[in-house]
This record gives structure tokens, C-alpha cells and sequence, in this order.
């Protein structure tokens, strides 16, 4: 396998774990998007250019929204959308799953899984994430979930964790 270095993936919440919610222009959520925003900055200039989501709602799209932004300044900047399933937007709404196609249509590499959905699937997805990359950045509160799963599963990994606290 190739090298993790430069490679960066993201964990975070969907909005039933946000303060928020689905309010994106909640204060909360312009200040998570803002230190988002500024942390890809300081790892692009610590050396990555690759970056892998999940491509769930939430922070998912979030983190993939601020890496397409991050391209836009720096041409090099490579983004990879880890799918579980094949089926993942299905049961979405629309306006979701039109932003779910519009993020996948920008990306550089997309990377499908399994065709269906299965319990572990979402696991899955987020080790193959956390097993490429050297670098994980998580938006986290501290409750037990996926999200803190994929943390203790980079750190047994022996990947570099940064946390933005939600």
C-alpha cells in the first residue's frame, strides 16, 4: 500500500448530535465551520493534500464543502468521498441528496464500498478511512457514537487526532 503521509480523513456528527441541527446559519455552527476552515488550512501547509469523507450529512459535507474551498486556493489539493453503500443518500431528503451530488460530482476520486447497505457498513467505511490516512480531524462532543469510535480507532491506529470540540 501506498504511503499515509499527506493523507488527512474526517469523523464528525450528523445533525441529530448537533447543537444546531440542520441550522447552518446557527452562530454555533458559522464558528465550527470557520475553525474547520482553519484547521484545513494549517494542514494543507503542514504537507497534506489528500483528504477523505465519509460524505454523510452533517459534518461530513461540511469538512467536504471547506476542502472544495480549500482546492479553489490550492489547485493540488486532492479530495476522496468514501461511500459505505452504494445506497447511502436513498433514504435522504432531497435537498440532502442534491447536495450529497453536487459534493460527489466535484470530487477527485470517489471510492464505493459495497453496493448495500449492511449494519457494519458505516464502520467499515470509516476504517478504510482512518487505514490510508496518517491524519485524523474530527468534529466532536464527546459522546460515544461513531464518531468517537473512528477517534479510539485512528489513536489505536497511531494516527495524529485533532479535535474540534462542538
Amino acid at each position: 500500500m501506498e504511503t499515509r503521509d499527506g493523507i488527512c480523513c474526517f469523523t464528525g456528527h450528523r445533525p441529530a448530535k448537533l447543537p444546531w441541527g440542520t441550522n447552518e446559519k446557527d452562530p454555533r455552527c458559522l464558528a465550527m465551520k470557520e475553525e474547520l476552515r482553519s484547521r484545513l488550512e494549517g494542514i494543507y501547509q503542514a504537507g497534506y493534500r489528500h483528504f477523505i469523507c465519509g460524505m454523510a450529512i452533517g459534518c461530513d459535507m461540511l469538512f467536504a464543502e471547506e476542502v472544495l474551498a480549500l482546492r479553489a486556493r490550492y489547485p493540488d489539493v486532492h479530495l476522496e468521498a468514501a461511500i459505505p453503500c452504494g445506497t447511502q443518500p436513498d433514504r435522504w431528503a432531497v435537498a440532502q441528496r442534491q447536495r450529497y451530488n453536487l459534493l460527489l460530482n466535484q470530487c477527485d476520486q470517489v471510492s464505493v464500498l459495497q453496493i448495500g447497505y449492511t449494519a457494519d457498513c458505516m464502520q467499515r467505511r470509516n476504517r478504510y478511512m482512518v487505514d490510508r490516512a496518517s491524519l485524523l480531524l474530527a468534529c466532536y462532543d464527546g459522546r460515544p457514537g461513531g464518531t468517537m469510535n473512528t477517534i479510539l480507532y485512528a489513536q489505536r491506529q497511531g494516527l495524529k487526532v485533532l479535535l474540534i470540540e462542538i
